[in-house]
């Protein structure tokens, strides 16, 4: 967006996924993007992002809620744009009404792809107390039936996290949820036979308020389980967070569904998916509410926050003040008469 936009772009990539983000510059380039179009700066964030915001006219962050806060700050200081794409603890709703076989497997998507390392992955999950055990059960199997692997070839249905501190953060979590009473429906373990930051995806039942996986972001494959009685029961905790970036309701009725969808304080809402609807809309807006970020991404939201907007008014005809021969009634009359004039016409 920043090029179609016509900027210039200096990217810093999380050193963690920065030769993904070097490797999309060589392919640029060499499809004809002129080179010093495209800068990568690689280094620690604490070093090298504050120097980024230091020298951009528009800052466009993605990442944790405390770091955007910061990028924040330094954009306010400078009084350039910014927009920010934060932490989530997304919800998906299962009402009473839903297909659960199709619910369970798009859980299995919105919880566990790419290991949970996406910002809208989901992490929490309500299901409505008539349908819970069904749920579960489907959902558990289908979990328990994931294939681990590290090759970069098909077949395997969940790869690594990233490195190190998200698998210390992920054992954390569960461990933690554990000890004071959560039940693992599955998973529950990391597998360094597989590879070293492996780990399994993971179900939590019985999981209470004070568990940091209740409120925290893990960033990785583990959902929280959870029942309601009631449409309004479900749509209070799932907003009780304050994040606000994706969610989802599953229904058989659609119509009911984009009621629901309306009530949640998200930015993005799937309906019958995990995030994958709106997220591919690319001419829909994307972004956080609440804590979740500001600004938004897709759309021409997405384009337009990479320009500066500018008038340039011509006076044709009359000046804007009293002329032939009008004194200052005459012109306040004059002037009155034609507003309403240009407003019938609909004339802007």
């Amino acid at each position: 967006p920043a090029f179609a936009a016509g900027n210039a772009v200096v990217m810093k990539p999380d050193t963690e996924t920065c030769l993904t983000a070097l490797w999309a510059r060589d392919i640029l380039i060499e499809a004809g993007l002129p080179a010093g179009v495209f800068q990568v700066v690689l280094g620690e964030g604490p070093v090298v992002g504050p120097e980024v915001v230091r020298h951009a006219d528009y800052v466009s962050f993605t990442g944790s809620t405390r770091t955007g806060r910061q990028v924040a700050q330094g954009a306010a200081a400078r009084l350039v744009g910014v927009s920010l794409e934060l932490g989530g603890k997304n919800a998906m709703l299962v009402l009473e009404d839903a297909d659960i076989e199709k619910a369970a497997a798009g859980a299995v998507r919105a919880c566990f792809s790419s290991a949970g390392q996406l910002c809208i992955s989901i992490e929490r999950l309500y299901v409505h107390e008539s349908v819970a055990d069904a749920f579960v059960e489907r959902f558990a199997a289908r979990t328990r039936a994931m294939r681990l692997g590290r090759s970069l070839a098909y077949g395997a249905d969940m790869g690594s996290l990233v490195g190190e501190r998200q698998l210390e953060t992920v054992s954390r979590h569960v461990a933690e949820a554990v000890e004071k009473g959560a039940t693992v429906v599955a998973g529950g373990t990391a597998r360094p036979d597989i590879g070293p930051y492996f780990y399994e995806p993971t179900i939590l039942d019985g999981v209470e308020d004070a568990m940091a996986v209740c409120a925290e972001e893990t960033f990785g494959p583990v959902v929280s389980l959870y029942r309601f009685k009631t449409e309004e029961e479900a749509i209070e905790h799932a907003n009780a967070t304050p994040y606000g970036l994706n969610s989802s309701v599953w229904t058989k009725n659609g119509g009911r569904g984009r009621e629901v969808a309306a009530r949640l304080r998200t930015g993005t809402v799937n309906v019958n998916e995990g995030y994958a609807p709106a997220y591919g809309s690319v001419q829909s807006p994307m972004g956080g509410m609440k804590d979740s970020g500001l600004g938004r991404r897709h759309g021409s939201e997405g384009i337009l926050k990479y320009t500066e907007a500018q008038t340039v008014a011509q006076q044709r005809l009359l000046p804007m003040a009293p002329s032939l021969g009008m004194d200052d009634e005459r012109y306040a009359a004059f002037m009155s008469t034609s507003l309403k004039v240009m407003k019938a016409l609909r004339l802007r």
